[in-house]
């Protein structure tokens, strides 16, 4: 935990209530480093870089709890840099995303820090895993092509209240595994749950490693529409 569970905080000067990204990155749950992504940096918003613990060394869920630990240090400090609570958004690139869907749909692990997760104004995962992630499968001798949704997958979680969503993957003929029917079958459910702010994209001609700097553009606009809504309101 004092190796990993730690953050790096990026923010922006002479600017008050920004909006806030917090970024997980990807590694297949078993490795990976925290860095700020370049293409969010000097956009007008605070992004928080984190690390979490991996497999093999902890198993399911403790990795998901750092990123809800994270996520709840988020809500608690942002205002003493500027940011404003209201405008939080989590992502993340592959075992980031799934880290960001399993903390913005599962409830129970901000609710541990007295937090609700609607409070978030995005869900904005990058090709993330929307079944039972694979390393969590693994870990419990479960072969990758055995597709589970169970309390490890954020489609387990489909909610009509849950804050907006927006998937996005590569090409789904480049994509991982079945990367982006899984989030096609996320989408669905979740309009047909009556979530009104679920949008899909898939990023033709892009593969599973290079979906990331197109779909950057696609989070920004996300936040300013937001913001925009926020504001009106």
């Amino acid at each position: 935990m004092n190796e990993r569970c730690v953050l790096d905080v990026y923010f922006p000067k002479n600017i008050k209530n920004f909006s806030t990204v917090i970024w997980f990155h990807g590694g297949g749950i078993t490795g990976g480093e925290k860095h700020i992504p370049e293409e969010l940096k000097n956009k007008g918003i605070a992004i928080i870089a984190v690390n979490y613990r991996l497999s093999p060394k902890v198993n399911a869920p403790k990795y998901i709890e750092d990123a809800a630990a994270a996520t709840a240090w988020v809500f608690n400090n942002i205002k003493k840099y500027g940011g404003s609570e209201d405008l939080i958004f989590i992502t993340g690139h592959s075992a980031g995303g799934y880290l960001a869907s399993m903390v913005g749909l599962d409830k129970s692990y901000l609710n541990k820090y007295k937090i609700d997760a609607n409070q978030l104004a995005g869900v904005i995962p990058f090709s993330g895993q929307m079944i039972s992630h694979f390393t969590t499968r693994k870990e419990k001798g479960i072969d990758e092509l055995d597709a589970r949704i169970d309390e490890m997958a954020p489609l387990h979680f489909i909610r009509a209240d849950a804050p907006p969503l927006l998937l996005i993957t590569g090409d789904r003929e480049k994509e991982l595994l079945g990367r982006y029917e899984e989030n096609a079958y996320m989408w669905r459910m979740m309009k047909l749950k009556g979530h009104k702010e679920t949008t899909l994209y898939e990023l033709d001609g892009f593969d599973h490693g290079g979906m990331a700097h197109p779909a950057f553009p696609l989070l920004l606009n996300e936040i300013k529409r937001i913001e925009k809504l926020k504001n009106v309101q």
